[in-house]
């Protein structure tokens, strides 16, 4: 096999299209650079792990590139090598039309495409510019896109099934899905929220894809500058708060049994699948009374004392499969805690109100009037 040289190897910059084709992405930095920032499609197979880079990079700063190099080879060779670059082959030929990239899309890249091609005669591309340039594209898009959305933002009391509204529409971006929290303070999943990095990332990528379709219309759920402990970036709150609100209704009972089925049922179960039945019922009643806690200085002393009293009598009956007690403290929550909370939050935006009505009315109106469906 002819050897070809490590400067002839590919080149691609097309950052548009990685993300516009869920391009499958080979990332070749060490696990503690991964896991500060990603993209989505992409797996961390590493050319050095962390105490390789770790010392390349005092190599480097003391000795200069060509020792950083030496030591880099002497540290990932014979087994090692192999094994790492057999890891590379799998995935290549899982993902053929993928790509790689190392941090700037330097050296690293250039090494793992050149024993890529030295192995398999594959030739695989890399990113020019590598994550740091992908990122910077997309910080740079979710500015532009923000600019051109014209969104609409979907509001209403707390439990009234906004997401469960905004999964029937293709126009919309769940912006709790994107955050991994369900935005309260009950709504902690049981795995952590992304970086704040992968945050902006993928809401980039999913405003570059509406757009692409031409949808400049779209709907945003009402949130608060943070949702869990992340923040939405400064331009897209900036614009949600210039927008037009429209306002999904419902009955109280409707939205006890939503909130009912996503704080008890649902995060129940997710609880007990990821550590067991034991275990999982445990720290999500756990979570519970830390969340009634939390909220107990805005609930004041005999609120909060009388909504512990009934959650945790909920949970002593619930072993005995009497879930539906748990119906009697969502009521008070709701009532007494988030239905004063929001008509305050509401009256400050009354002006930017522009229908209201159940989810089939507010359906009909968006298409009408927004071309949303």
């Amino acid at each position: 096999m002819a050897s070809k040289k490590i400067t002839d190897l590919p080149q691609i910059d097309d950052y548009r299209a990685f993300f516009l084709n869920n391009t499958p992405l080979l990332d070749v930095r060490a696990p503690i650079e991964f896991k500060q920032g990603a993209f989505p499609f992409t797996e961390n197979i590493p050319l050095m792990n962390d105490a390789e880079r770790e010392a390349v990079g005092i190599q480097y700063k003391n000795l200069g590139q060509d020792e950083a190099i030496k030591l880099g080879h002497q540290l990932v060779q014979g087994e090692i090598k192999s094994q790492r670059v057999s890891r590379w082959e799998q995935f290549i030929k899982q993902h053929p039309q993928g790509i790689l990239y190392c941090f700037r899309g330097g050296m690293r890249s250039k090494i793992s495409q050149q024993w890529i091609y030295e192995k398999t005669g594959i030739i695989y591309p890399r990113v020019k510019g590598g994550y740091k340039a992908m990122r910077r594209f997309l910080i740079d898009e979710l500015e532009a896109s923000t600019q051109r959305i014209q969104p609409v933002i979907l509001g209403g009391r707390t439990g009234i099934g906004k997401t469960i509204f905004l999964n029937k529409i293709k126009q919309q971006i769940d912006l709790e899905g994107i955050f991994h929290h369900r935005g309260s303070v009950f709504g902690k999943h049981v795995t952590p929220q992304p970086t704040q990095i992968e945050i902006e990332n993928t809401l980039s990528i999913a405003l570059l894809k509406l757009l692409h379709q031409d949808h400049t219309q779209i709907v945003l759920e009402d949130e608060g500058a943070n949702i869990g402990s992340r923040r939405i970036p400064e331009c897209l709150i900036k614009k949600m708060k210039q927008s037009p609100i429209v306002m999904l209704e419902a009955s109280i009972e409707e939205r006890i049994n939503i909130i009912f089925q996503e704080y008890i049922i649902d995060a129940l179960e997710e609880h007990q699948e990821f550590y067991g039945e034991e275990k999982g019922f445990q720290l999500w009643t756990e979570q519970l009374k830390a969340a009634i806690d939390k909220i107990q200085r805005r609930l004041g002393g005999v609120r909060h004392k009388e909504l512990k009293a009934l959650l945790t009598h909920a949970i002593e009956q619930h072993t005995s499969s009497n879930t539906e007690l748990h119906k009697d403290w969502i009521k008070v929550l709701l009532v007494d805690y988030y239905d004063p909370m929001y008509d305050y939050q509401l009256s400050k935006n009354q002006h930017r109100v522009v229908f209201k009505g159940e989810q089939n009315e507010v359906s009909d109106y968006l298409a009408i009037k927004h071309q949303i469906r």
